[in-house]
């Protein structure tokens, strides 16, 4: 429900003598997919899925496939995906030129048993319907939002598509004067809630966000430890744990393998000045968003700027983001939501439930 061009839907065959209806409200992120539905199940995954890569290894994990943290821990007997890069599924937006048809069709299988795994979870009776709304990139095209669809085909009975942000705001009531950022691994989405369905011009979606920050982390640590050995998977669990933006904190000292054996090193340094850059892109985004806003409520835009996604956790973010705006517009004001796992996930759910019965039924 991010613009009128967003409300895609899928519809189909209504389920014989369904007795009940189940709402679902699915965060499909990059990094994690979360989940929320009305009959209390609240999930949260890793957006892997891997699938062995031959007899041995399917003999050895016995599944046909693994999703999240066990696929990730299993990576080496697999062929391991993450379809939802960037926060859409990989490939979508390539020119056939440039990607096989067969990587295209593995990524949308990957998205396909990523959501129907991610369904699974919410353990729908046979006799209910799901209709579920699906929360993507503040700015997605409309052919990313049909991939979307496609991969949910077969398990919702119905289905829309809402912005990320847009989803936050709205779980939480925030539906005017509030300027939502959404820090995922793919994206960073920001949007201007002005009490109607925002425009495209409301929007704006960053690819500068928790996967770009991993790597600059890792060139960090490298230039740190250049003779040490360690995986992009190491940095973001590192970053994860100890991330942060201000100028004073804690040592943070960690083990990494050098030349076979244990090594301390001290990245705290490295860890400030990587989690930084993702600032300046945030803050100009911001300025954009406000600075093109009807200038009799810009004040009240700019005082309540609310920060959700996995990476709204990095410590200090919400100071250093306030800072940075007195600087450029004069007076800033940030809070976080108290649950960024689930914010988008809740918010896409109270939408599912708040859409009147007629509309569900146009789709079935």
């Amino acid at each position: 429900m991010a613009t009128k061009e967003d409300m895609k839907m899928t519809d189909l065959p209504k389920k014989a003598d369904a007795k009940g209806v189940l709402y679902v409200g699915i965060d499909l992120g990059t990094s994690r997919t979360s989940v929320a539905a009305s009959n209390g199940v609240r999930e949260t995954v890793y957006s892997f899925v891997g699938y062995p890569k031959d007899v041995v290894a399917k003999k050895l994990l016995k599944k046909d496939a693994l999703f999240g943290k066990e696929a990730v821990e299993k990576r080496l007997s697999l062929d391991l995906y993450r379809p939802f890069e960037k926060g859409i599924i990989k490939f979508s937006n390539e020119e056939t030129s440039s990607v096989t048809p067969e990587q295209a069709q593995k990524q949308m299988q990957a998205a396909k048993d990523l959501v129907r795994h991610a369904l699974g979870i919410v353990k729908s009776r046979k006799d209910e319907l799901i209709y579920g709304v699906i929360g993507s990139p503040a700015r997605a095209s409309i052919k990313n939002k049909e991939q979307i669809l496609e991969a949910a085909r077969g398990m919702l009975d119905a289905g829309m598509i809402c912005s990320e942000p847009f989803a936050v705001g709205y779980g939480l009531d925030l539906l005017e004067d509030t300027l939502v950022i959404d820090i995922g691994a793919g994206t960073v989405d920001l949007c201007r809630m002005h009490g109607t369905l925002p425009a495209e011009e409301d929007q704006i979606t960053l690819t500068t966000a928790g996967d770009w920050l991993d790597q600059q982390l890792y060139t960090l640590f490298k230039r740190k430890a250049p003779k040490a050995d360690f995986t992009i998977h190491q940095v973001k669990d590192i970053k994860e744990k100890y991330a942060f933006v201000t100028d004073s904190a804690e040592p943070v000292r960690v083990e990494l393998i050098q030349n076979g054996l244990p090594t301390v090193f001290d990245l705290t340094e490295e860890i400030r000045e990587g989690c930084r850059k993702i600032v300046p892109p945030i803050v100009q985004a911001i300025h954009q968003l406000v600075s093109t806003f009807d200038p009799d409520f810009q004040k009240k835009l700019r005082d309540n700027v609310l920060l959700g996604g996995g990476g709204s956790q990095m410590i200090g973010l919400g100071r250093v983001l306030e800072e940075a705006m007195r600087k450029m517009l004069g007076s800033g004001r940030v809070t976080q939501v108290e649950e960024p796992t689930y914010a988008g996930a809740n918010g896409a759910l109270k939408m599912a439930h708040d859409m009147p019965e007629e509309y569900w039924k146009r789709l079935s």
